[in-house]
């Protein structure tokens, strides 16, 4: 089974409320990128976090065979990224256990830019898959890990969520088909806030909530780590496991061994 989405990725840096801004980070993939760049983690991402295989295996560049959000489409060119996990997608930290709870693939952004206290992330979305993920704030779709194993698919299982650090719902609507899902989160470092933007195809994107607080979120450096773009497929509850076990998600699980995956292009960083 394959399951894909089109994932348009990037993040804006600002330093103030001014409309003034300096590129401090580019991760669009240039058509003259290769695999053996992604092998060798040139270009904008490091691509270290991944499954047994050379990370072209589970990283594809795809030319021209599909063309990137239309909401910039005019102005940059640049190659979508095809991503995907399958069961081989066991990633070992460093020196650590390998994480067998988990299928993952991740692009992380390669720079060291200024945190500024207000960053704005700009994502468009299309098609359809199940991912789902918790950091400083999380767009996420499909059905969340549960113990037990939900016996059915959430009732807004198809639709694309915005929450904050505490998965508090600021903002969703329907994924649907052949539309490009254009979304922008700003994080307000300091004060530790989001506002969420929202738009389809090459319309602009517009405020769908006002600037809302997201306390719970750590400050300073502890709530700003890496940049990654990531397939995470988390596992089902295994009965067999411990009551420990079965709430270890990173460790412990089932997984059904299919493929999933993921297409994106992705817009500079600014400052």
């Amino acid at each position: 089974m394959l399951l894909s989405i089109i994932l348009a990725f990037g993040l804006i840096v600002v330093a103030s409320a001014t409309t003034s801004r300096d590129l401090i980070w580019d991760g669009r993939v240039g058509m003259n990128e290769t695999e053996s760049d992604l092998n060798s983690s040139i270009g904008p991402y490091l691509t270290v976090v991944k499954g047994s295989e050379p990370a072209s295996h589970y990283t594809t560049l795809l030319g021209t065979r599909s063309l990137p959000t239309p909401l910039w489409r005019k102005t940059i060119s640049e190659q979508v990224i095809s991503v995907t996990i399958d069961n081989s997608s066991i990633f070992i930290p460093g020196g650590g256990t390998a994480q067998n709870g988990f299928r993952r693939t991740d692009l992380i952004a390669q720079v060291n830019g200024s945190n500024s206290a207000l960053d704005t992330l700009e994502v468009g979305l299309t098609q359809y898959s199940l991912f789902d993920g918790t950091h400083v704030f999380e767009l996420q779709l499909g059905t969340p890990f549960s113990n037990p194993t939900a016996s059915s698919p959430a009732a807004d299982a198809t639709n694309l969520k915005v929450r904050d650090h505490a998965l508090n719902l600021l903002f969703e609507t329907p994924f649907t088909a052949n539309h490009w899902h254009n979304f922008a989160v700003q994080v307000d470092w300091n004060k530790l806030t989001l506002e969420v933007f929202y738009s389809t195809d090459d319309a602009r994107l517009e405020a769908v909530t006002s600037v809302v607080s997201n306390p719970t979120a750590s400050t300073g450096s502890a709530g700003q780590g890496d940049f990654h773009i990531a397939l995470l497929k988390l596992p089902l509850v295994d009965p067999s496991d411990s009551p420990e076990e079965q709430g270890n998600v990173v460790d412990f699980g089932i997984q059904e061994g299919d493929t999933e995956g993921l297409l994106f292009s992705d817009p500079p960083q600014w400052l």
